[in-house]
């Protein structure tokens, strides 16, 4: 066991070491591209391009990149050379995942191939942290997907497929599983997936070596009945995580155990005192400092709830709140300098520019928006 924890500390110490480099170059950058997946319904027709300006807050756009259905969730590869997009139709059929060859000279965004997520209305995408798999999380289908990746960053066919069962005691939103986010640990080692359905959030050991990942739990996190697990982050240590529940408005800090589980410690609300109005938490992220934690809320709130994360036990406290300039804002992202935070607002049609202190962790207006048909998920990776 003692030769099995020294193995554990010296891979987690490589990749953190290698994950702090990519923080320290990105957070020397000043251009970084933009890239927003939206619902292509209502006059979006896939994903398109920006080009972001950290030391001023400036946008630019580039071209419209991509036509593609519904890419409502974006994920990079770790050496940004690819792109995978999930493709979410909504229905019960096995909807797909597109990946994408990305040139970082040209801005050029090429079509590589798509394949079947294994269940219906994909709505999570993401990519270990060697590259060579991509998880897929199904909400309509209530499973999630294994998909290796081939040397020219195109998708293999589903090398795992696991269906979650079981229901919750919300009779409108969980009569069944509903995945909602596939979440690969700091470490590489464990898959967290998010089922709003059956209030459980499940972990799933992977090997990055052979690209194994093993179809029986490793650990279950539950939630409070009715709670909806929805996203999960970390922590830039790697030490805490967080996890945002849709239908009763909580986040929930987490410890990272070396045996690979989330252990409890502290659940907040994200709501007003006394507030009696519609409840529908989205997303979630850590500042690139580790300093703050932000939350956004939907429905009649339409906010980003801000908390400030002790430094020594990962244990929240509220901080502010601000509106989101706009309805449903489904996704945010921070710039990796931690200077701007922008946030889209899919009812609204627009992506709002905010000034984020980071002293102080509040976010501020800098009168910059995009007009963007449905905007559901934005991405950010350095220009150079």
């Amino acid at each position: 066991m003692r030769a099995a924890r020294v193995v554990f500390l010296i891979i987690f110490s490589s990749l953190f070491v290698l994950n702090c480099s990519q923080q320290q170059e990105a957070s020397e950058a000043q251009e970084f591209y933009l890239f927003v997946g939206t619902y292509t319904g209502e006059g979006s027709e896939g994903i398109y391009l920006y080009r972001f300006n950290s030391s001023e807050g400036s946008v630019s756009p580039l071209i419209e990149t991509a036509r593609v259905e519904n890419p409502s969730y974006l994920a990079i590869s770790p050496d940004h050379t690819n792109l995978y997009a999930v493709n979410e139709m909504g229905g019960a059929a096995p909807d797909s995942i597109s990946s994408f060859s990305f040139d970082k000279e040209t801005g050029d965004l090429r079509l590589i191939n798509k394949q079947s997520s294994e269940g219906g209305g994909p709505c999570y995408v993401s990519v270990d942290r060697t590259g060579k798999a991509v998880f897929a999380g199904n909400y309509s289908g209530g499973s999630l997907a294994m998909l290796p990746v081939r040397e020219d960053g195109g998708l293999r066919e589903a090398k795992a497929a696991i269906q979650h069962t079981g229901s919750s005691v919300n009779e409108s939103r969980q009569q069944r599983p509903h995945v909602h986010c596939t979440y690969i640990s700091p470490d590489n080692r464990r898959l967290f997936v998010n089922d709003l359905g059956t209030d459980k959030v499940v972990g799933y050991a992977f090997d990055d070596e052979q690209v194994v990942l093993e179809e029986t739990p490793s650990s279950v996190y539950e939630a409070d009945p009715g709670a909806g697990p929805r996203h999960l982050t970390f922590h830039p240590s790697g030490e805490y995580a967080y996890l945002v529940n849709e239908l009763n408005g909580t986040v929930v800090a987490f410890e990272y155990t070396d045996d690979g589980r989330l252990e409890t410690r502290q659940t907040l609300s994200t709501l007003p005192e006394e507030y009696e109005g519609a409840i529908s938490g989205a997303d979630i992220h850590v500042s690139p400092d580790g300093k703050y934690l932000y939350v956004s809320n939907r429905e009649d709130l339409n906010n980003i709830v801000i908390y400030a994360i002790d430094q020594g036990d990962g244990t929240l406290r509220k901080a502010g709140s601000h509106s989101s300039g706009g309805v449903h804002p489904r996704n945010f992202v921070i710039d990796p300098t931690g200077a701007f935070l922008l946030v889209a607002n899919r009812h609204t049609d627009n992506i709002v520019v905010f000034k984020r202190n980071r002293e102080t962790g509040l976010i501020t207006p800098t009168g910059t928006e995009l007009e963007v048909s449905q905007p559901v998920c934005l991405k950010m990776i350095p220009v150079q």
